[in-house]
């Protein structure tokens, strides 16, 4: 029986990534951890502990006390506010994945998933159907922090043979979680801000396109790698994962067909300057063409769920 161990079981990623774990392996050989309390459907449905990645001694004791196989390390500083604490985001970023890979190693994990993200892009980069080998120039701490994962990823597979497997996440839209601090925030920011007060303030331009995917799919294309046979996975770096490609403008428009008064203006930030840096359109094909990975949620039926069960959350 595989012990699967979810380090930042808190954030929008983990808070579902864990329950659909728990649906394919069972409530109890699904352990979230997190540095502070997770979601009541997370703690009450399965083992929770309060854990911090960066405590060496106690997540090897973690991982040995309870046989654990499988880990997913989530945990990490954003790109927003890695931009405020650009030190102590690296440190957060880096010496988590480290320690983690090199725990892995020690106690013979049989996989380990780490996350990365577009933003390993750069200025330099080509912005539309950015392909999965490229010129990689990030300009941003959390960006730079991702590559050097993917790098430190790829050197424990060939140098250690540690099984790890990642994707390269784009933009990732939920109901269950609001925003965290990342660049691409917005996109959830706007569905509760529309129904809240019919209005939103966005802070990138309304023709800034970025890639995105609704959360159901990132985690379906979570668990899909993570089944793969080890000699199906090609790509020890990060595969390139696209869902949907969309700006501001976009989704306003695609809110006023259920609330045709919403009302959206524009105030760029210095998130602007990360997002201008970052692909419009991501090419995916090694990934498709790897398990036949294809997404399910286009921008009109991820906006239709986004408000329905947004209303359903805030009792409206």
């Amino acid at each position: 029986m595989e012990k699967i161990l979810v380090i930042g079981a808190s954030g929008q990623i983990g808070s579902e990534l864990v329950m659909a774990l728990r649906k394919v392996y069972g409530d109890l050989n699904v352990f979230a951890t997190d540095i502070k309390d997770a979601p009541r459907d997370i703690m009450e449905s399965g083992p929770f502990q309060i854990l911090d990645a960066l405590d060496d001694q106690q997540l090897t004791h973690f991982v040995v006390r309870h046989k654990i196989t499988h880990i997913y390390h989530l945990a990490a500083v954003l790109s927003g506010n890695a931009e405020k604490i650009p030190l102590k985001a690296w440190d957060i970023n880096m010496r988590s994945l480290l320690s983690l890979l090199e725990i892995s190693r020690e106690c013979k994990v049989k996989k380990v998933f780490w996350p990365s993200s577009i933003a390993v892009f750069g200025p330099s980069t080509p912005r539309e159907n950015t392909p999965q080998y490229t010129v990689m120039e990030p300009t941003t701490v959390y960006g730079i922090s991702k590559l050097a994962g993917e790098r430190w990823m790829e050197y424990y597979n060939k140098r250690y043979c540690l099984d790890v497997r990642s994707i390269r996440y784009p933009g990732l839209i939920s109901y269950k979680t609001e925003a965290g601090g990342g660049t691409t925030d917005y996109a959830v920011e706007i569905y509760y801000e529309a129904i809240k007060s019919k209005k939103y303030e966005c802070f990138l331009r309304e023709d800034t396109y970025l890639p995105m995917m609704f959360m159901e799919d990132a985690i379906n294309a979570t668990i899909e790698l993570m089944e793969l046979p080890a000699e199906k996975v090609r790509i020890r770096s990060s595969y390139n994962v696209a869902g949907i490609s969309f700006c501001p403008n976009d989704v306003a428009n695609a809110i006023r067909k259920h609330i045709p008064d919403f009302e959206i203006t524009y105030n760029p930030d210095f998130r602007q300057a990360i997002a201008d840096s970052w692909p419009m359109s991501i090419d995916d094909s090694y990934a498709r063409a790897n398990d036949g990975w294809k997404h399910m949620y286009d921008l009109e039926l991820m906006t239709d769920v986004m408000l329905t069960e947004i209303r359903k959350k805030l009792h409206l």
